[in-house]
This record gives C-alpha cells, sequence and structure tokens, in this order.
C-alpha cells in the first residue's frame, strides 16, 4: 500500500467541514473503508451527534481505536482555508490535521495492512468514533459505552489517537489523564449606592478573601504518575453598569484538575466549608466533567512502547498531563486505555498542522501495536 494513502485520506477528512457535533460525512467514509476490511459496522446517532461502533471479529480480546471526527471551530486568519488540506514544507496544514483526523488516517491504513497480512488475527479490532468529543461529550462516547455495556460486550485494550506527542513523534504516551470539576458560584450582597456603603453589601468585597484562599488551597501532594491537584479562577462577573452602583451579586466560574490523590466528593466539602467558614450568603452548582484514570503496566503499554521504540527509536515518557479525553468514558468499564498521537504544538490554533512524515510514521506504529497483541497464535 502506497505511503500517501495515510496522507491522502487525512486530506479527504479534513475537507469535510466537522465542526463539532457535525461529523459532515468523515464516519461514512471509514465506514467505507472498514467494511471493506470486513468489519461489522453500526451508526449509533445520538441527537445531533454522530457516534459509529465498528468491530472485526467475535473473539476477544477486543483491541480498540477510539478518537472522534469532529473539530473545534476554525476561527481566522489562515494562510490557506481550514478546510482545504494543503501541504507546505512538508507539514499538512488544515483543521484537525493534528486534532484528531491525521490519527484516524492513520489508524485506518495500518489496520488495513494488518488485516491484509494477517486476515485470521486473534480476538477482534474494533473503532469507537464519534462527533461529540470537542463539545460536551454527553451523547458521544459515553454514550456507546452505554451500549456496549448494556450488551456485554467488553473493550481489552483502547488507544485513543489524541495528539500526545510534544518534540517528536512518540516522546510522550498518555497512560491516564487528571479528572475534570468546575464550580459556578453565586455570591449574594445588597445593591446600594456607593456614597452610602454601610446600607449595602458588597459581594466583591465579602468574596475576595475567600477566593484567595481558595485559589492558595495546597489540595494535595500528587501522586508518581499525576501533578498536585490545581484550582483556576477563570471567570469573574459584577456590577450594574455603573461606576457609582454597588453591584448585588457576584458570578466566579472555576476549575479544577485534580489527581487521585482526592475525590470530588473531598473537593466538594473542602470548598463548601471553606465559603462557610467566610460566611457567604452563595448558591454553588457543580459539574464533574471527568473523573482521573491511570493504565498501569500491561500488555497494551508493553505493546505500545516497544512499537515506538522499534520504529523511531525513542522511548515514550508517560505524563498524564493536559486535558480530558474520551478514555475518560472507556477506562472505568475495565479496559487498559492509552493516547498515542501526533504532536500537539498546533492543536486548536490558527494553521494547525502535522508533519507529514509523522503521520506515516505513526500508522506504522499502530501497525506494529496490532502485530504485538494480535497476531494469529
Amino acid at each position: 500500500m502506497a505511503e500517501s494513502d495515510t496522507l491522502q485520506l487525512a486530506c479527504d477528512l479534513i475537507a469535510r467541514e466537522s465542526v463539532t457535533p457535525e461529523d459532515a460525512g468523515c464516519q461514512a467514509l471509514i465506514q467505507q473503508r472498514l467494511a471493506a476490511c470486513d468489519f461489522r459496522v453500526e451508526t449509533l446517532p445520538s441527537g445531533a451527534v454522530r457516534n459509529l461502533w465498528a468491530r472485526r471479529g467475535q473473539a476477544t480480546p477486543v483491541f480498540c481505536f477510539a478518537g472522534h471526527t469532529d473539530v473545534v471551530p476554525p476561527g481566522t486568519g489562515w494562510q490557506t482555508p481550514p478546510f482545504q488540506p494543503t501541504v507546505r514544507n512538508g507539514m499538512l496544514y488544515g483543521r484537525g490535521a493534528a486534532d484528531m483526523k491525521g490519527s484516524l488516517a492513520a489508524m485506518v491504513t495500518a489496520t488495513e495492512r494488518f488485516v491484509q497480512k494477517y486476515p485470521d488475527h486473534r480476538g477482534s479490532v474494533a473503532y469507537l468514533l464519534t462527533s461529540d468529543e470537542e463539545g460536551p461529550a454527553v451523547q458521544g462516547t459515553a454514550e456507546v459505552i452505554r451500549t456496549l455495556q448494556a450488551r456485554g460486550e467488553q473493550i481489552e485494550w483502547c488507544l485513543v489517537g489524541e495528539p500526545s506527542s510534544s518534540e517528536h513523534l512518540g516522546d510522550v504516551v498518555k497512560p491516564g489523564r487528571r479528572g475534570s470539576i468546575s464550580g459556578e458560584l453565586r455570591v449574594q450582597g445588597v445593591q446600594g449606592h456607593v456614597a452610602y456603603p454601610q446600607l449595602a453589601q458588597n459581594p466583591i468585597h465579602q468574596a475576595a478573601p475567600a477566593l484567595a484562599e481558595l485559589v492558595a488551597t495546597v489540595w494535595d501532594q500528587g501522586t508518581a504518575h499525576f501533578p498536585p491537584t490545581s484550582c483556576q479562577i477563570t471567570s469573574v462577573q459584577a456590577g450594574a453598569g455603573a461606576s457609582n452602583v454597588i453591584p448585588g451579586e457576584l458570578n466566579v466560574q472555576f476549575n479544577l484538575r485534580y489527581s487521585t490523590a482526592i475525590t470530588p466528593h473531598q473537593i466538594r466539602q473542602r470548598v463548601t466549608d471553606l465559603l462557610q467558614r467566610h460566611r457567604l450568603q452563595y448558591e454553588l452548582t457543580w459539574t464533574l466533567s471527568g473523573e482521573p484514570f491511570l493504565t498501569g503496566s500491561g500488555a497494551l503499554l508493553q505493546a505500545t512502547q516497544a512499537a515506538v521504540i522499534a520504529e523511531t527509536g525513542r522511548t515514550p515518557e508517560l505524563s498524564t498531563a493536559g486535558g480530558t479525553s474520551d478514555g475518560r468514558f472507556i477506562a472505568p468499564t475495565g479496559a487498559q486505555v492509552l493516547e498515542l498521537g501526533p504532536c500537539n504544538a498546533t492543536i486548536h490554533q490558527v494553521d494547525e498542522c502535522v508533519s507529514v512524515a509523522d503521520l506515516i510514521q505513526l500508522s506504522a506504529i499502530y501497525e506494529r501495536i496490532l502485530e504485538n497483541l494480535l497476531l494469529p497464535e
């Protein structure tokens, strides 16, 4: 199979304007390629979200490639149109080139070569794709996992194609991710004239010491695999629109990226204790986006490390840094989950790009992982 096949498929995917939650035909294109390799393909739409589950074989263990076809909005200021894939100086430009249509192309071409060589491979090869990863992530991978669990299908090994690499392809593999929990805080005061502060209650003044303590709190010391939990205030809003009016309420949004050293319940309790200690009148709403997960030593990690070393000559660093991924929905089922993809330097940016040579090499790494895990016995 020509090396340019991975590049061509990546270009075909980038050309589809699949801004979340749109899929724009990406999954249909992949479905066609997988069906030609004897995959049984199911479409599992949920509302406006397109989901795909494909499986070749009925036996266990099940190795699954997981990813998303949706991309973030392109923004403005691109050198070339964001949905017009363009190669310049060995780099493929286009929205989704690195996150993560390039990975999807590498997965498919790796699978095609593997199946052609080993049509009687052991176990099963599967794909779990969604168009809801960059959005709310409610009707996507989480919905597919619920469907699989309801009928007793279990993923043993899952490789997510998120752009994990830092400086060079394969220099970082992610065996887990931190959890994410957000709070929306409304502090109630009493509106009044700035000339008569004794007749008002300024919620900004009241909340400021509590917010300072919130961001200065040491939540934990982290673990061997996770950095310490951190808290960031992301939005502060107050004011009546006039400089001579004390506002009546303050609205604050904050987020904690937390490790396995602390639980969401402990975070909520410590924040509540802090707010009550400062005697605030408040309302607080929590949103748990995902709990932390970690895949330890096992067959998937060994197979992935061996494949990266064989193809690149470098030993990957294991890191849990970065945001959340759909791996958070798959890991709780008992699956071993890793993330391995191209360099992430330009993801979500204008002029997002990926090295063409890296895409071809990534496909070779994915093929080796399949061989390391599923060669016929």
